[in-house]
C-alpha cells in the first residue's frame, strides 16, 4: 500500500530564498552535497544522479513547486511519487512544508529520514555558512 510523509521544516531565512535553494540547480547541489540537475520549467526532467530523478509537474514561483519523483533502484512495477513542497514565511524566516505521496511502502521508512539526512540536516549547514550575519 502506498504511503505518504508529510514535514514542516523551518529556517532562518525567507522563504523565497528556500524555494531558489530546491530550484537552483548550483544552489541545490552545493546545499545537499550532490550534482544535481534542475529546472524552472514545468515538464523539465530534474535529476540526483545515481539517486533520483522526475519531472516537474506544476511551479509557483517563491510558493510551490510539484514533481513526480523516484529513485533510480525501485521497481519498473513502482509508480512515481508525487512530492509537493509549499514555501510559506513564518517568524523568523521561512518554512517548507513537504508532503511525498504515493511511496511504495518498502522505502517508506528510509526515505521520510532520508529527507532529514539528505536534505534538511545539510541544507541547514549550508544555510548557516551561506547566509551567516555579521
Amino acid at each position: 500500500m502506498p504511503k505518504t510523509i508529510e514535514q514542516k521544516v523551518r529556517f532562518n531565512i525567507a522563504p523565497e530564498e528556500l524555494f531558489e535553494i530546491y530550484i537552483n540547480a548550483k544552489k541545490h547541489s552545493a546545499a545537499c552535497g550532490h550534482k544535481t540537475y534542475a529546472s524552472r520549467k514545468v515538464g523539465a526532467n530534474f535529476s540526483v544522479p545515481p539517486y533520483l530523478s522526475g519531472k516537474n509537474l506544476a511551479i509557483v514561483p517563491q510558493k510551490m513547486i510539484v514533481q513526480a519523483w523516484r529513485e533510480h533502484d525501485w521497481e519498473k512495477t513502482d509508480l512515481d511519487s508525487i512530492l509537493i513542497l509549499n514555501f510559506s514565511k513564518v517568524k523568523g524566516g521561512g518554512q517548507i512544508h513537504l508532503v511525498h505521496a504515493n511511496l511504495p511502502d518498502k522505502v517508506y521508512k528510509a526515505i521520510n529520514r532520508g529527507w532529514r539526512k539528505h536534505y534538511w540536516n545539510p541544507w541547514r549547514i549550508y544555510i548557516e555558512k551561506k547566509f551567516k550575519k555579521s
